[in-house]
């Protein structure tokens, strides 16, 4: 369980700050008196861009149709009309269909997390802003021509990317679930193996970390992410 818990925290820490980087040229150009030279860049693509959000959109959608099933099929059942039973006898089955290990609970939560990752892609990531940005800069990915061809690149790579980090945003939330329906493991205990809570923990340590990384750098201390090491004041 140690080796699960410490590779489970090592593929988080690897998707969070996982990104591809798509090279970016920037061609000399003059403005009024002033030149500015040429020069290559990046722009960094994070393979989990939507972060932890999908797996929290799925999950309180997935609340409220369980809980609705439940109560429905519990005050159907109760009545003394026969076809008001046979409802209410419907309704406790999709209840129990949606219970959280369930399948069918398993399959939508899936589809749900998948579906809100591109989602959140769709509405934060402007890919037709950010060519267009490159173009009034004179700047241009090497081998795509500016305008819609660039957004186009930057759509297609996106979309691949995201789906990765998709899988792995499900294969994280589902952890717990696995672990305490079928290994019996307490669900305190499943939770610290996955789940929305691990996905938060790393993300805050990291940017902890990167804070004070900037807060070194500042002071003209080594940074202690890249060299692993401080250097003293004498």
């Amino acid at each position: 369980m140690v080796c699960l818990l410490a590779g489970v925290i090592a593929g988080v820490i690897a998707i969070t700050q996982a990104q591809r980087k798509v090279p970016v040229q920037y061609a000399q150009r003059a403005v009024g008196r002033k030149v500015y030279a040429g020069g290559t860049s990046f722009m960094p693509l994070r393979v989990n861009y939507a972060g932890v959000m999908p797996v929290i959109f799925a999950q309180a959608i997935l609340m409220f149709p369980q809980k609705f099933f439940l109560f429905a099929g519990h005050t159907l059942t109760e009545a003394h009309n026969q076809g008001a039973k046979l409802i209410g006898s419907v309704f406790t089955r999709f209840a129990a269909a949606l219970n959280e290990g369930a399948f069918w609970y398993l399959a939508l939560y899936t589809v749900m997390i998948l579906f809100f990752s591109y989602f959140w892609v769709a509405t934060q990531f402007n890919e037709l802003q950010i060519a267009d940005d490159l173009k009034k800069n004179g700047g241009y990915i090497p081998g795509v021509r500016p305008g819609v061809a660039t957004s186009d690149y930057l759509h297609n790579a996106m979309s691949r990317i995201t789906l990765a980090g998709a899988i792995f945003l499900t294969v994280i939330a589902v952890i717990p679930i696995v672990l305490y329906r079928i290994m019996q493991i307490p669900y305190p205990v499943a939770q610290f193996f996955g789940g929305t809570s691990m996905l938060i923990m790393v993300g805050v340590l990291l940017d902890t970390m990167r804070q004070m990384e900037t807060h070194l750098l500042m002071r003209h201390y080594d940074g202690f992410l890249k060299k692993g090491k401080l250097r003293g004041r004498f």
